[in-house]
């Protein structure tokens, strides 16, 4: 089989019959690299194994993905691969020997932390995410739903958007995870239903007592402390709730509850555990 697992520069043109461009029929990942070394990369390799498992694609060889994080050099980066099905097909009926298609990039990157430090306002999306269980927790390329709902503001004082599901239970950010801890335990959105399994979240549950739960957007009212937080940015503290409508709901002061989450999360990042 020819597959096409990018050149050098990896950062290629596609073909406009290119199945991932034309149908989102393929995966991404976000890697943070630090100093040519990529930070959680089995849970990165798991995931995207996963997808291609789930998608019947063929999944990129294992020596094409570990050369990449060496082209980053020293300091952070971070790395997307996205990974297509490749071109052909008759319409949405895939090729029967499919050709996968692989591209990278990689980029500079400095964390956020004044908002390590200072925490964020979040709001509500109107928004609800459709349930599909045969795609929940995969980083596949059809991200409409995520793009609508990060059109809803533009107010630099709202770092993310909380997205419920169709049943109005809390499912994630646009682009990040949400935790929160509520009488004593650690908990997150499950999603087995629609939502991005993150691989900071992957991590946390593998090592934290980090409880995967089914609740309401009301549960916010009652939780004493509210992060969310990806593999790349890290955790940053929620210390305002708005509705889609800018009032606020809920305010939280940061507190040692905040940083001792954080801190375990960022150790697994190598940032800073004390702020």
């Amino acid at each position: 089989m020819s597959v096409d697992w990018g050149d050098v520069s990896g950062d290629t043109g596609v073909p406009i019959d290119d199945r991932g461009f034309v149908y989102g029929d393929g995966l991404f990942e976000t890697v943070l690299i630090r100093d040519s070394q990529p930070v959680l990369w089995q849970e990165h390799l798991a995931r995207l194994a996963q997808g291609c498992e789930r998608l019947a694609m063929v999944a990129p060889e294992r020596h094409a993905l570990d050369a990449l994080p060496a082209e980053a050099g020293p300091g952070l980066h971070v790395l997307k691969i996205v990974v297509t099905r490749g071109s052909g097909g008759r319409g949405y009926l895939p090729p029967v020997s499919p050709l996968p298609r692989m591209r990278w990039q990689l980029s500079p990157f400095a964390p956020r932390e004044d908002r390590w430090r200072e925490g964020v306002t979040v709001r509500l999306c109107a928004l609800q995410l459709g349930w599909q269980p045969r795609l929940a927790g995969l980083k596949h390329l059809n991200r409409l739903e995520n793009v609508l709902a990060r059109q809803e503001w533009c107010d630099d004082r709202i770092a993310e958007g909380l997205l419920c599901d169709s049943d109005g239970a809390l499912v994630e950010a646009t682009c990040m995870n949400l935790f929160w801890l509520r009488d004593g335990c650690l908990e997150t959105p499950q999603l087995d239903r629609c939502g991005v399994a993150g691989t900071l979240r992957a991590a946390l549950l593998a090592k934290r007592p980090l409880k995967e739960v089914s609740c309401p957007v009301e549960v916010l009212n009652t939780v004493d402390a509210l992060w969310i937080g990806n593999s790349v940015q890290g955790i940053w503290p929620v210390t305002c709730l708005e509705d889609a409508s800018g009032s606020s709901v809920m305010r939280w002061a940061i507190n040692d509850l905040h940083r001792t989450f954080q801190s375990a999360a960022h150790e697994l990042l190598g940032y800073p555990s004390t702020l």
